[in-house]
């Protein structure tokens, strides 16, 4: 040190000493978050569903949570914050400190968002680290038993044939189940009426007494009613067959190439997490959603266990942002 003395001022020797310590302080710092990082977790970790409970979403996150808490030696605890087509939720999560002990449930809902609401307290691909997807699952496009209606190229042949006389039934204007029927007329070229309802037990009454023609919902909230016969699945969403309806085929099978509406669940974390405990976090979920116990709970509502690299579902995001933009403005829904 004596050489810094040489041809210096006590100024500039004040300023040298300032920045070795300044330097010495972010070394430092840096040490002890890539120390905390390697033993993360130490506590809870919340992950918040911004849906009510016993929904495909919270459902979804229950079964990795449990997993989670297996493999990283802490609770990983759900809490249910639902309101507002998930805003309230998401809004808490990105207000949260970026140090991995609360994280969000994320899904296809989220990216219509942008384009349902004028203006939203957070954006989702900025404010959000994404972590791993959790689940996949499409949807199903239902008739009543005994409908004359048996394949989704009877659906098409009939509205074609008397524009404007058909409709499907779907829940929440905006939701993914609505923008997949307006989705489906778009790409076929049909004039169908949307008919709105509050909850799936409405939508399946409806169907079940006639009042609509077919119906586009998740299978975990129809499958007692198709266990039941009551209605029939002619197609599913997905980009290939669902495993728990085998013998259904996709929309896209019947001529629809590039129709595929198949949502999923992800965890994310808030902008500034550090990347050694997202690796962790992903690393973590990629794992249990392996395990032969979890893939076999997921295939009986409907859903396929299966995670992602952060940049695979970064790119979904905003895949999807711009896919649902798109079909929102195509069907006229004014912003809320």
């Amino acid at each position: 040190m004596l050489r810094l003395h040489i041809g210096m001022t006590s100024h500039v020797r004040r300023g040298v000493y300032l920045a070795v310590g300044a330097l010495a302080a972010f070394f430092t710092a840096l040490s002890l978050d890539v120390t905390q990082a390697a033993s993360y977790p130490t506590r809870p970790v919340r992950i918040i569903v911004p849906y009510g409970a016993g929904g495909i979403a919270d459902v979804t996150m229950r079964m990795v949570a449990e997993k989670l808490s297996d493999k990283l030696g802490q609770p990983f605890i759900i809490e249910n914050r639902p309101g507002a087509a998930g805003i309230i939720g998401i809004k808490a999560v990105v207000g949260s400190a970026p140090d991995g002990y609360t994280l969000a449930m994320i899904g296809g809902g989220l990216t219509a968002a942008k384009s349902l609401f004028k203006s939203l307290p957070y954006d989702l691909e900025r404010d959000l680290i994404p972590i791993s997807t959790t689940a996949f699952y499409g949807l199903v496009v239902a008739t009543k038993a005994g409908s004359p209606f048996t394949s989704i190229k009877d659906v098409i042949g009939a509205a074609k044939a008397k524009p404007g006389t058909l409709n499907f039934g779907t829940i929440n204007p905006g939701s993914n189940q609505h923008l997949s029927g307006e989705l489906f007329k778009s790409m076929a070229g049909i004039s169908v009426a949307a008919i709105p309802f509050k909850t799936t037990p409405e939508l399946v009454t409806a169907m079940i007494r006639g009042d609509i023609d077919i119906l586009f919902e998740y299978q975990a909230g129809l499958q007692g009613s198709l266990n039941d016969r009551q209605i029939v699945a002619i197609a599913t969403t997905g980009r290939e067959r669902s495993p728990a309806l085998p013998d259904v085929p996709t929309v896209s099978e019947i001529g629809l190439a590039d129709y595929e509406v198949t949502s999923w669940n992800a965890l994310a974390a808030p902008a500034g997490t550090p990347a050694e405990i997202v690796a962790i976090l992903n690393k973590a979920v990629n794992d249990v959603l392996s395990l032969p116990d979890v893939k076999a709970a997921a295939v009986s509502f409907g859903m396929e266990a299966r995670g992602s690299s952060v940049e695979d579902l970064r790119e979904r995001i905003a895949r999807e942002v711009a896919k649902w933009g798109k079909v929102v403005e195509a069907a006229g829904i004014e912003k809320k």
